[in-house]
């Protein structure tokens, strides 16, 4: 009888002290720089909001990441537009790319942050206001500092990345996956604009960053003639895609039935901004394809600067996503 006893304490014990095994991938948090990440409680999915250290830029920067149902090593980078808040990565908020992609084996990773960056490595401290700096290195968080974090705590894999973005993003979508083909596989722009060197298209982007915060786009990359502006245009680097599945879209400029619901100056202003977006996606289209590129373009019947063409194009594009990441 004591024997029996024994042998049952010390079971229980063994019991207790084992490791709870997770039932699947997303019901646990993972650590992150300030402790553990935690569950972003304005978005239901399996979102954690994790805290990021970019020593680059000095500071955490918040990632809003929803992992693989079932494990899988693909990750999904997701990029906001001009006017990206340091309270929620867009993706999540104006439209839901976590229900979007419930069911899926793929990693979302939504950084929040980076309000007219176009998600670059700055030279300078990026707005006027020289007594308090914003540093802005993003292209060394996307593509150094975030995939250290991503394969240590989620088992992101460094080489077997999409990325995609919309406006802005869409742009930064297409220079990141240009400048680091080894880390990304797949690039897709939802109304970015892809030709920033040609005639007018700096004064646009000038005005379009005074605008959205009051940036100063000589602190990006130098002087209107300084190499790395060229570096850094989709129009120009895109050779470099040659092994990168690409998709690239815009809208004709021209509202549809779901638009009725905005109000008419908010329209006018997405228009305005979907000609400059279909014009220039439509120029980076056609030296593409005399330069042999292999890519998918779409310039849907109607739809304006705004989330009902992003979002219909987030969910257009969600099987070539899988398919390609093979994450379904």
């Amino acid at each position: 009888m004591y024997a029996l006893l024994v042998i049952f304490a010390l079971a229980a014990s063994l019991v207790v002290a084992a490791p709870k095994a997770h039932a699947t991938n997303r019901d646990w948090l993972r650590p992150d720089a300030t402790g553990a990440c935690e569950w972003d409680p304005g978005v239901a999915y399996w979102v954690q909001r994790c805290d990021v250290y970019s020593a680059a830029m000095g500071r955490i920067i918040p990632v809003q990441i929803q992992p693989a149902e079932r494990g899988g090593n693909a990750a999904l980078y997701m990029l906001d537009g001009l006017r990206a808040t340091e309270r929620s990565n867009a993706w999540v908020n104006d439209v839901n790319a976590a229900k979007t992609y419930e069911h899926s084996n793929i990693t979302l990773v939504m950084p929040i942050g980076g309000q007219s960056s176009f998600y670059a490595d700055w030279r300078a401290p990026a707005t006027y206001d020289f007594n308090n700096p914003v540093v802005y290195k993003w292209e060394t968080f996307l593509t150094s500092e975030l995939p250290a974090y991503l394969e240590q705590h989620f088992g992101i894999a460094r080489n077997n990345n999409s990325i995609l973005g919309l406006s802005m993003g869409g742009t930064g979508a297409m220079n990141l996956a240009a400048k680091h083909p080894d880390q990304f596989r797949q690039v897709l722009s939802f109304s970015g604009y892809l030709t920033t060197t040609l005639p007018g298209a700096q004064t646009f982007m000038r005005f379009a960053l005074l605008d959205g915060g009051g940036y100063n786009i000589n602190a990006m990359y130098g002087s209107t003639f300084n190499p790395r502006r060229f570096e850094n245009d989709p129009f120009l680097n895109m050779g470099n895609l040659r092994n990168t599945d690409v998709y690239v879209s815009a809208g004709s400029a021209v509202p549809g039935p779901a638009d009725a619901r905005y109000r008419p100056e908010h329209v006018a202003s997405a228009v305005a901004l979907e000609t400059a977006a279909n014009f220039t996606t439509r120029l980076w289209a056609l030296k593409a394809r005399a330069s042999g590129l292999n890519f998918t373009e779409v310039f849907t019947p109607t739809g304006v600067h705004n989330w009902e063409q992003f979002g219909s194009q987030l969910e257009a594009t969600k099987p070539r996503v899988l398919d390609v990441m093979n994450a379904w």
